[in-house]
């Protein structure tokens, strides 16, 4: 009995190599017909042998499984593709957008990375955009983004806010140019954060630290902790940050119920600089569940296709600035200059205690000369050193050695 057993264990384990080595056989001469079929498709039909054009009719299925992920290769190169509407074009699509923002009921905005790229901040999907650079294997890098200001789009939207034609921004960026600019915390859902709060969630309700530095250096994904300490009771201090894979709970700055609130009572949606394709995912922002009758007007400003383009009213394709500074001359409103002095970053931060001045390498915003400084004591950190970690550093930084990881496996 031992001995039939043992047998059978042999005659199993054998089974399975060889069904094991059959699959790598018949795997290896698959890759051999992808790459004999698909040499062949990259030349002309005149220069094929007879012989080469046999193997085409031998492996069909072959042939038309690549044709498929050539189709599917240009779908994606023509979605990345920037596209600009000529002068003549823009101006009309502009007066359409006026008329649709001076008879909105209740006007939202929604932004992206592509408002604050005028800021020297590199957007996210766009041809040089840090996520399309890591696709095509090639290095990112880094950004400074202390010396960020608010745009123009920024302070188009602080204007149109005041003059009571935009109720709510909905904003995916993380560089705090809206709160900037001066547009009201009531007013702008943060929904991935802000790099300049930091807040204690061990009090109820979480208490908020306003920086006027970048708090995330010591943070990535899963690590928010700042390594500061609440000056009530002593808990440890994290920033706001959503990143790729987590899902943010806290009230402030995201103001998830804002948001929705304001998508709820929206007559029109204004989408600035964003690709829609983290927007597209939160229901709650899009009303899909009402008669389309009654969904809110759709107008995107992007460069690219978006996921949302074929629902549009009106897709504009032009950069933030041209189109904002055209939309308020439609308007016949005046674009405010972002005043430093006036930077609402001053009057909200809380200064460092004594202790903890050290706590960061941060490049802090100073206020123009003459007005007093309530930041901490910077000496020595007046050369700006480039942003490694945090929101933007890190996460670009885990997407290079994935992919590099990917790279050496292959």
């Amino acid at each position: 009995m031992d001995e039939d057993a043992g047998t059978g264990g042999s005659s199993s384990r054998a089974e399975k190599k060889a069904l094991q080595r059959a699959k790598i056989l018949q795997r290896e001469s698959e890759q051999g017909i992808f790459k004999l079929v698909a040499r062949i498709l990259k030349k002309a039909e005149a220069e094929r042998s007879e012989e080469e054009a046999a193997a085409l009719l031998r492996h069909r299925d072959t042939v038309e499984e690549l044709c498929r992920r050539q189709v599917r290769r240009n779908v994606l190169k023509r979605k990345q593709e920037e596209v600009f509407d000529d002068a003549e074009e823009l101006k009309n699509k502009v007066s359409q957008l006026a008329e649709a923002v001076k008879h909105a009921q209740h006007l939202v905005v929604y932004t992206g990375a592509g408002i604050s790229t005028a800021a020297s901040i590199p957007d996210y999907r766009g041809p040089n955009g840090v996520w399309t650079q890591l696709q095509k294997g090639r290095a990112v890098s880094a950004s400074d983004l202390s010396k960020a200001e608010p745009t123009l789009t920024h302070m188009c939207i602080r204007m149109l806010h005041k003059e009571k034609l935009v109720q709510h921004v909905v904003s995916q960026n993380c560089d705090g140019l809206h709160l900037r600019s001066g547009l009201p915390r009531h007013a702008l859902s943060e929904l991935h954060g802000n790099m300049f709060i930091e807040v204690c969630t061990s009090c109820s309700p979480a208490r908020e630290y306003v920086r006027s530095f970048d708090v995330t250096e010591r943070t990535s994904l899963h690590r928010h902790g700042t390594g500061r300490s609440c000056t009530h009771c002593g808990g440890e201090l994290r920033d706001t940050i959503v990143h790729f894979g987590e899902r943010g709970t806290l009230e402030q700055p995201l103001n998830w119920k804002g948001a929705a609130e304001a998508a709820k009572m929206a007559d029109v949606i204004l989408c600035l600089g964003s690709s829609l394709k983290v927007l597209k995912k939160y229901a709650c922002l899009w009303c899909m569940n009402r008669p389309v009758s009654k969904r809110p007007k759709l107008y995107i400003i992007n460069l690219q296709w978006t996921p949302k383009d074929d629902l549009a009213t009106l897709k504009i394709h032009g950069k933030c600035d041209d189109v904002m500074r055209l939309l308020m001359e439609e308007l016949n409103m005046q674009i405010p200059d972002y005043d430093k002095a006036e930077d609402p970053i001053f009057s909200l931060a809380t200064p460092l205690r004594p202790e903890e001045e050290s706590s960061h390498t941060r490049e802090v915003i100073a206020p123009p000369a003459g007005q007093e400084d309530h930041s901490p004591d910077t000496q020595g950190q007046t050369e700006a050193t480039a942003v490694q970690g945090g929101w933007f550093g890190r996460g670009y930084s885990k997407g290079r050695k994935k992919k590099q990881k990917k790279k050496n496996e292959v």
